[in-house]
């Protein structure tokens, strides 16, 4: 079985309640500095006004007190981005104060085919966070279709995203996937479950703790897990390399010992870095040196070397699947980004080549982005916590109640 999708439902003259994450990130003065959760939720939106249904938008922004309305967090900019971004979508409104007050609910129900209104912030109300069912009955009492298209927020037990299925379901009405949540499932799922050989994890960020799940669940299934950004140096000190005044995880050494033991001698290979660009501090404009081996007691290792890029870029483009969670380095501070940037050069003339390569959301997309590879890969994920708990084979509560046809499953 598989997960039903908004384009195999009838909406004709129906409500439908879309989920989406609009949770983007905005500067001080509110404008919106990422729009991509949003440019890639309109396919979803458009489906259903094309075939004569209206739509019920809503997401949570921040994190809001859960007391009502606040300013700050209000979904606002969202409704004026998204009026810019579609022709379909300039006549939406931003309904009510909150999203159970009675001006949005007389909104949802004078909705007419075509039409379209944004609900306030899910998190001013206290009971989203909660998973409260009664919020979910409230909601759910407002359309006739519930659509999840909010794969960032996917792996959180939150009201609208499960118990808000479930509630329409029990009502008999349809609860199923949108267009962006039924990519982002059939690339994540898809490269874990069938990947073509030889299969890279390009693995980074700061805490090994962040990704010691995903690491064990990738062992075994992987050929080669490439190693990047400040956890390196946890699991190089866990091997006895000086490394400096680099981040190091003190707590976590046993545990990365246990991961390199347990890929020793299967099939995956952990490779680490062997040079790194190192300064003083953290800070743009540093003096920096490429250390080889052990890095200096004043140094602190910013980002892989060139020979060590050399040689994850090697790995990667004779690869056939590529699946990256967290930048090699420090990639907002120049120069320590050239690792990373390396890289993700490798993976896009890796994918040009035919390989399957998919970018975790978040900082990694950010990462991979900033140098203007982000359009090589085959996908880039709109979830860093959703991506990563699918690296650590996890499943989402909230797809239990989606409704099911019979096809090949990936859930």
């Amino acid at each position: 079985m598989a997960l039903s999708r908004i384009d195999q439902t009838a909406v004709a003259g129906k409500r439908v309640f879309i989920r989406a994450d609009f949770n983007v990130p905005q500067e001080d003065d509110g404008r919106i500095s990422d729009d991509r959760r949003i440019r890639l939720t309109i396919p979803t939106i458009e489906s259903v006004l094309q075939r004569g249904g209206s739509v019920i938008l809503a997401s949570h922004l921040g994190r809001p007190e859960g007391n009502g309305h606040e300013a700050a967090f209000s979904m606002a900019p969202i409704a004026a981005r998204l009026r810019e971004l579609s022709p379909r979508l300039v006549g939406l409104r931003l309904v009510g104060s909150r999203c159970t007050d009675a001006e949005a609910a007389a909104a949802a129900r004078a909705l007419k085919a075509g039409e379209v209104v944004l609900l306030e912030n899910l998190r001013f109300e206290a009971g989203e966070k909660k998973g409260d069912a009664s919020l979910a009955a409230h909601l759910a009492s407002m359309a006739d279709v519930y659509c999840n298209d909010a794969f960032g927020a996917s792996h959180r037990r939150d009201a609208s995203m499960h118990a808000l299925p479930h509630a329409f379901r029990a009502s008999g009405k349809p609860a199923v996937t949108g267009l962006l949540l039924d990519r982002e499932i059939r690339f994540l799922h898809g490269v874990l479950e069938t990947p073509d050989h030889p299969f890279v994890a390009i693995i980074g960020g700061a805490k090994v703790s962040d990704k010691l799940a995903a690491l064990r669940n990738l062992i075994g299934r992987v050929d080669s897990i490439l190693v990047g950004g400040a956890m390196a140096y946890t699991f190089l000190k866990a091997q006895g390399v000086e490394v400096g005044r680099s981040r190091v995880q003190e707590d976590m050494l046993a545990q990365a010992r246990e991961i390199l033991q347990l890929a020793a001698g299967g099939r995956t290979r952990i490779e680490l870095p062997t040079d790194h660009v190192c300064g003083a501090e953290l800070k743009e404009g540093v003096a920096t040196q490429i250390a080889v081996g052990a890095i200096a007691a004043d140094q602190m290792g910013l980002d892989i070397g060139p020979a060590t890029a050399a040689r994850y870029s090697k790995i990667v483009e004779a690869a056939r699947t590529i699946v990256w969670n967290g930048p090699l380095g420090a990639f907002e501070w120049k120069p320590f980004d050239a690792g990373t940037a390396t890289v993700a050069a490798a993976v896009v003339r890796a994918t040009k080549a035919g390989a399957t390569s998919v970018a975790g959301g978040g900082d990694t997309a950010a990462a991979v982005d900033a140098n203007g590879h982000a359009a090589g890969f085959s996908h880039i994920s709109t979830g860093g916590g959703a991506s990563l708990e699918m690296l650590e084979g996890k499943s989402f509560e909230c797809l239990e109640a989606i409704d099911q046809h019979a096809e090949p499953s990936y859930s």
